[in-house]
């Protein structure tokens, strides 16, 4: 997400300079970018999978340079960030440009989404195979004999940053033509060479951890404090989901304060702009960024357009052994249809029924949590059955009549229910009760949920404020 800022905001000033002298001037200037190869050279005759030029930025917590030289203590400090980060891709968007439109689309993906890993069945955080191969892969070269310190880094970051892209690829099922990162310093840098960004909050908040401490209502910010909005997760009603949504209306009134505000007309802060990119950006070796400037002459700030990728259970318990931990699961199929959807794709033909009928009967007192289940259930192949309300009860269990099988694949579906044979439900049905603490699938209806009612797109033109 803080790379976003930076090559996107970059790229829609230069574009809107590109007629004029300095501004191609300034469009040179980007040549001094710091470059790697992490996209695969096409095979031969390869085409491109879809229509459309497609992104990823990539948002690391890292308290190294792009040089991979630690941050000073005085920087940290600033930062509001501990010395010992993590290797983690803590903000993942991917910006799909549909080729021959100046409408652009971009949606993030929760760093905490549960996928598979690249190359394998182990299943983790997305944004923890960043660090995970970074680990393995500098092992496999020590093994090997290497001993070069800085070539052990290097060639470790590459592999981590290609497993991330793969990733991500797998997972939405869009073939990235280009990959641009940045770090914490980055956005730092970012957010004051505009002069800051105004955002609105709905109330108060603090946070500890990211240093967040903003009042309610309308404000301006930048530097530290731009940081610890982006990166606040406690405190805020629906956490990761949350975060991911306040990265996304930072990142429109960004690109609005660029476009519509004084840092066009300012040669000083374009120059800025420009030179904070070329010392912290890292983009793959084929992205011609003049080209790419070109593409998107004409694009607006409210041309721009974040969602989030559609979430079945954002508070995922994945292991028995520690039912604290938790994570954002995700459906690949589901993010796949809505990934293709932001550029038009028709959508995937429908599969017949494959039975039997479900119905559901929300006794949890949530509204809307039996339409939910019901849709996420059709879209796993089931019939669709009656949906309706009944007087609340804590627990949650699957019955069925004739269909003990299907039942047992409901419930695991829902997240492990209790299953039980019933002579009152039909043959042919399988009933779903939802009791008061059913926190599976579709318990939650924000992030683009399992039926599709999440957040409204975020555009340089939203108004109303945040959580």
């Amino acid at each position: 997400m803080h790379k976003l800022g930076k090559v996107l905001v970059a790229a829609l000033a230069a574009a809107v300079f590109g007629g004029t002298a300095y501004g191609y001037t300034t469009l040179e200037s980007l040549d001094g970018v710091s470059r790697e190869d992490v996209i695969d050279a096409p095979e031969p005759g390869e085409q491109p999978a879809d229509g459309s030029l497609d992104i990823l930025l990539v948002g690391r917590d890292s308290r190294t340079d792009q040089q991979g030289n630690p941050l000073p203590p005085e920087i940290l400090r600033e930062l509001r960030a501990g010395a010992n980060g993590d290797d983690l891709t803590d903000t993942l968007i991917v910006m799909r440009i549909p080729n021959g439109q100046q409408a652009v689309k971009a949606f993030s993906i929760p760093r905490d989404s549960w996928v598979t890993a690249p190359g394998g069945n182990d299943k983790s955080k997305i944004n923890e195979i960043f660090g995970r191969t970074k680990f393995a892969k500098a092992g496999e070269l020590r093994k090997a004999g290497k001993t070069d310190k800085a070539e052990i880094e290097k060639q470790a970051i590459t592999a981590a940053r290609k497993a991330t892209l793969k990733a991500v690829e797998e997972l939405s099922g869009i073939k990235i033509d280009h990959f641009a990162e940045v770090n914490l310093l980055s956005f730092y840098e970012i957010s004051k060479a505009v002069g800051g960004v105004e955002v609105c909050l709905n109330k108060a908040t603090k946070d500890r951890d990211s240093g967040a401490d903003f009042p309610a209502g309308r404000q301006t910010i930048q530097g530290a404090d731009a940081l610890a909005f982006v990166r606040q997760r406690k405190n805020l009603p629906r956490s990761d989901l949350d975060r991911v949504r306040r990265q996304q209306v930072f990142l429109a009134g960004l690109a609005k304060q660029t476009l519509s505000g004084g840092t066009l007309a300012n040669p000083a802060r374009v120059s800025e702009l420009i030179a904070a990119v070329k010392r912290s950006v890292i983009i793959d070796s084929s992205w011609d960024l003049l080209d790419f400037v070109r593409q998107m002459r004409g694009v607006s700030g409210g041309g721009i357009a974040f969602e989030t990728i559609p979430v079945v259970n954002p508070d995922y318990r994945y292991d028995p052994k520690h039912p604290t931990w938790t994570a954002v699961q995700v459906d690949p199929a589901q993010v796949r249809a809505f990934a293709a959807s932001l550029i038009g794709a028709p959508p995937a033909t429908p599969q017949a029924p494959a039975g039997p009928t479900v119905d559901v009967v929300n006794a949890s007192g949530k509204d809307g949590l039996a339409a939910r289940i019901s849709d996420l259930l059709t879209e796993k192949g089931f019939a669709k059955g009656e949906t309706k309300a009944e007087a609340q009860r804590r627990t949650s269990v699957v019955r069925f009549g004739d269909a003990s099988e299907r039942a047992a694949e409901v419930a695991k579906l829902l997240g492990g229910l209790a299953v039980q044979q019933a002579d009152s439900v039909p043959a042919g049905h399988i009933e779903v009760v939802l009791g008061q603490v059913y926190k599976g699938p579709g318990s939650s209806s924000g992030g683009g949920g399992a039926a599709g009612q999440g957040d409204q797109p975020i555009t340089a033109d939203t108004e109303g404020c945040i959580d």
